[in-house]
């Protein structure tokens, strides 16, 4: 027989995996080892070698993508179609089980499935019946909390309160949602798993049929498996000792989501007889990233280990930028992907920027904007089109518009506030009834006490919400007001408490929303008569600007957990501070600092060619300027791999704080009337300041300036009137 096609493509560690006798394997596949070929290979290899019939085989992939991909390449390797074959993602397969064991699993035959927006509606219905207030009994967390129950595999008479009445109160909404959803015939999406758990584990002959029938299991990025798709798998595959785990510990970064390391780390343990091969030849990175990637990841404990090499280069050294502050270090990373595009010929998508939080995608949309470089942001909204964004934003409009219908109805239940249904109905006929707007239909019905007690009570309370902060701002600049707004309306206590797994990033975003606010009113004329009405004009024609669309050649941007995946030749992993990556969050818990430092492995390992690796001496968060330490996982990295880059900015290596004069030249190419970068220089107005780059000739030549309790300012030189200090 003539195997020459699936194996030639093939090195030495993917033949073995591939050809292993029968009997369970984890294959260790680093980052760009080929796993997704190896698992392709191992089932042709089974169908035509080991002469396994495609429906003993049951493979399980995290995304119909993949496995849509999978059965495609299987396919075309063999020259036929492999009917019979189970291929699909956990959730899927499960689906498909129970629809044929719909009777043995106590399931109406046509029983529905609530997505996540059907789940939470459910959820809030239950809590209203149940008299429980939304403001201490927020929907989403009462979602992630049933979701993860689920997830462990616990029913609510599962759930041990130990009498805390907090986990009581919850277990009783848990078991109320319970009842909802078998009285509706629905199953949710952690519902699939855990039913088809109960029922292999409730009925031994569906159990004996099922591994009789699948012989061979095997599933692609074992390592983010969770409590309930593990032991469903374990369950399935019982004494056949016949799992094909293909997986990365070290890649192991959805923690947050369920996600268990344990069990790729202990499956030789759940599985004696298993052995691991391990493939440690990459075909993506050149060896000074991966010599980086190596020593960076060995630092966690625990490992089961593996070292990437490649038979290529060794390639150019990673670069390190030490940026004055956020804006130079977006100015330097899009002034290289100019560079890049322009002068090298690379294309824009193939330069990926990957940050730690949503929040830091702001200051690089700008700079890509002001440079009009295409971009797209990966798997996420463009920074004023998040929702809290919006909802920051729409206060704001009310503030500067009461009469702003659109912005009304966007923020008078946001924080939830107990204004229901029936009141928006009453306002909105009044408003049409009388040709006014809502602002004034609820001022009228406040005044006709139309409404009720608890109505009228909750529609003063938003109503003077609205007026204080008026009043409370009208002598504030911008950052202010943002922050004034955001603090009265508590959106920032409202995210968090919904524990969804979107809290902290989101209350980032307002943090980040507030610096924006400030750094636009530093860069408008000073005379500007309405500089709330100019922010919110600049905010609503940046959300209208359609980013680029996917399939255009526009640089990618996205956070590293989106990143996990892909691969790109030019690489910028930014913001590599201390209290940002790793997060302030994670810093002081070891399991949660070992996450941080896969997903920098996982951000390093996206890099083909050239990786950037950038911090910022200071960064302006939530009002306040910092002076953060670089990230640690920096000084994980040796030294002798990394080169440090002096551009035009400031930039010195984190232990000298003196700024480092350059030529005048170096500063963009303008005019600088004498001056030169990282001078001290003094304003009659703005006081003193640093230099940070001028750019045009002539009349129109400019300097930007960074005063101290000012922040960073563009001058035209020839109105300056700046002096150097001292």
């Amino acid at each position: 027989m003539d195997v020459s096609h699936i194996l030639d493509p093939l090195n030495d560690a993917q033949r073995e995996a591939v050809t292993a006798a029968m009997g369970t394997r984890l294959v260790l596949a680093g980052a760009g080892s080929g796993k997704t070929r190896v698992l392709v290979h191992r089932i042709a290899w089974l169908i035509q070698v080991e002469n396994v019939p495609p429906w003993s085989l049951l493979a399980v992939t995290f995304t119909n993508k993949a496995a849509r991909e999978m059965r495609t390449r299987i396919e075309e390797m063999l020259g036929h179609p492999v009917g019979g074959m189970w291929v699909g993602t956990f959730h899927g397969l499960t689906h498909r089980f129970l629809r044929a064991h719909w009777q043995d699993a106590g399931l109406p035959q046509h029983f529905q499935i609530l997505d996540g927006d059907d789940q939470f509606r459910l959820i809030k219905r239950i809590l209203k019946a149940l008299e429980l207030d939304e403001s201490n009994w927020p929907p989403r967390q009462v979602q992630s909390f049933i979701n993860k129950q689920k997830d462990e595999g616990l029913r609510p008479d599962h759930v041990d309160a130990a009498g805390d009445r907090y986990l009581t109160q919850m277990v009783a909404v848990y078991r109320e949602y319970e009842a909802a959803r078998t009285r509706g015939g629905l199953l949710d999406f952690a519902d699939l798993l855990l039913c088809a758990h109960e029922l292999l584990r409730e009925r031994a002959d569906i159990l004996h049929h099922y591994r009789e029938r699948f012989r061979h299991v095997l599933v692609d990025e074992f390592q983010d498996t969770n409590a309930i798709q593990y032991a469903w798998l374990r369950l399935l595959v019982g004494p056949n000792d016949n799992l094909f785990a293909v997986g990365d510990d070290d890649q192991s970064i959805y923690g947050w989501r369920g996600a268990r390391v344990e069990n790729i780390q202990s499956l030789q343990r759940h599985f004696p007889g298993s052995q691991v091969v391990r493939l440690e030849q990459n075909y993506r990175s050149t060896g000074t990233i991966l010599k980086a990637a190596n020593a960076l990841i060995a630092r966690n404990p625990g490992r089961l280990g593996k070292n990437l090499w490649t038979a290529d280069g060794e390639g150019e050294p990673i670069r390190r930028y030490a940026a004055f502050n956020e804006v130079d270090e977006a100015r330097f990373v899009v002034e290289r992907i100019r560079k890049y595009s322009t002068e090298e010929g690379y294309r824009r998508a193939e330069c990926a920027i990957l940050y730690r939080t949503t929040a830091q995608s702001r200051l690089f949309e700008e700079a890509l904007m002001n440079a009009q470089v295409p971009f797209r942001v990966y798997g996420g909204l463009r920074f004023f089109e998040r929702a809290e964004v919006r909802d920051a934003l729409a206060y704001l409009r009310l503030l500067n518009n009461p009469d702003d219908d659109g912005a009304f109805e966007r923020v008078i239940n946001t924080p939830t506030r107990g204004i229901g249904e029936r009141t928006l109905d009453l306002l909105r006929e009044r408003a049409r009834g009388s040709a006014v707007s809502l602002w004034q239909a609820a001022q009228d019905l406040i005044a006709a006490g139309a409404l009720g007690p608890r109505g009228t009570a909750t529609l003063v309370h938003f109503v003077d919400l609205i007026r204080n902060a008026q009043a409370a701002t009208r002598d504030l600049d911008l950052a202010e007001t943002a922050t004034h707004v955001i603090e009265a309306a508590a959106l920032a206590d409202f995210y968090m408490k919904a524990k969804d797994g979107k809290g902290e990033d989101r209350v980032e975003n307002l943090g980040q929303f507030v610096e924006t606010a400030g750094r636009f009113r530093q860069e408008v004329e000073d005379d500007e008569a309405d500089p709330l009405g100019a922010f919110l004009s600049h905010a609503a024609l940046e959300a209208g600007e359609a980013q680029a669309d996917p399939f255009s050649d526009a640089v990618q941007l996205m956070t590293l957990h989106s990143a996990k995946g892909l691969e790109f030749p030019n690489v910028f992993l930014v913001g590599l501070e201390e209290g940002l990556f790793p997060h302030s969050m994670s810093a002081q818990d070891p399991a949660r600092l070992e996450e941080e430092r896969r997903l920098c492995y996982v951000g390093m390992t996206r890099a083909m060619h050239r990786l950037y690796v950038t911090h910022a001496e200071s960064r302006r968060l939530y009002g306040k300027e910092s002076y953060p330490q670089p990230s640690r996982f920096l000084r994980e990295v040796p030294p002798e791999l990394m080169e440090e880059v002096r551009g035009r900015g400031v930039s010195r290596p984190a232990a000298a704080r003196a700024p480092v004069p350059a030529a005048a030249g170096v500063m963009g190419g303008g005019d600088t009337g004498g001056f030169h970068l990282g001078q001290r220089v003094t304003h009659p107005k703005f006081g003193e300041g640093v230099v940070l780059n001028s750019e045009g000739r002539g009349a129109q030549a400019r300097i930007q300036v960074n005063f101290q309790g000012v922040g960073s300012k563009w001058l035209v030189l020839a109105y300056a009137r700046l002096e150097p200090a001292g």
